[in-house]
């Protein structure tokens, strides 16, 4: 899950500035103004915790995307902060939910199999069914409900856990589909992916048979059949 912020406030020209060499637009200030006195006097008297992780949060972002020339005000941090938790943490603003942000530090440690809700597997096994048969086994990003199942498990699971909850699931996803890719196949040797699928074809693929024959090697869960071209 990739993360996307606006950085406009960063910019000059969202105070005005545009076109304009020098000055200081009203209420604003430079990034590398932000430990003196009086500007760290305007966001103690805005009530910014200076010392809370949120604060060092937005602080960190502004150093890394900007450069202490440009501007920024006491609202535009107030409003960057609301993007994170009390831990510093982003909050996804699709979700309202903290950490499912991928960064180059836990990208590798993310990668991880951990135990995730039975009803969260049931959840993703039906979807993938229901929607396997609707598209004929096609994969179709604009009809699909997947992310649902995905934000349901989330909010079941403790923060650190997420990610790795959410590249599990992944893992356990990609299996319900090939089962069903194989299981169309024997019911009908000449079908391919878009064409109508055998009636009841599916019928005795259930998820606690797929998960049977999931094995875990490293990081990752495959199955016999699990390596077939799709």
């Amino acid at each position: 899950m990739s993360r996307i912020i606006d950085y406009s406030y960063l910019l000059q020209k969202t105070f005005g500035m545009s076109g304009i060499s020098g000055g200081n637009p009203i209420g604003s200030f430079r990034l590398s103004q932000i430990n003196s006195r009086s500007v760290q006097a305007q966001l103690k008297a805005a009530g910014i915790d200076t010392n809370s992780k949120q604060y060092k949060a937005v602080m960190q972002e502004m150093a890394k995307n900007g450069n202490g020339a440009m501007f920024t005000n006491v609202q535009a941090i107030k409003n960057s902060m609301r993007c994170y938790d009390k831990d510093g943490d982003y909050i996804d603003p699709t979700t309202g939910l903290a950490g499912l942000l991928v960064t180059d530090a836990n990208e590798s440690s993310r990668k991880r199999i951990i135990s995730i809700p039975e009803s969260s597997k049931d959840e993703m096994f039906e979807q993938t069914k229901k929607e396997f048969l609707r598209e004929n086994g096609i994969l179709n990003g604009d009809r699909t409900k997947r992310s649902d199942v995905y934000t349901n498990m989330y909010r079941k699971v403790t923060k650190k856990d997420r990610l790795a909850a959410g590249y599990t699931m992944q893992q356990y996803e990609r299996a319900y589909r090939q089962a069903f890719l194989d299981a169309a196949r024997e019911a009908d040797p000449g079908w391919e992916i878009g064409k109508p699928i055998k009636y009841g074809a599916l019928d005795s693929v259930t998820r606690e048979s797929v998960e049977a024959c999931l094995r875990q090697s490293g990081n990752m869960l495959s199955r016999a059949s699990m390596d077939r071209r799709i």
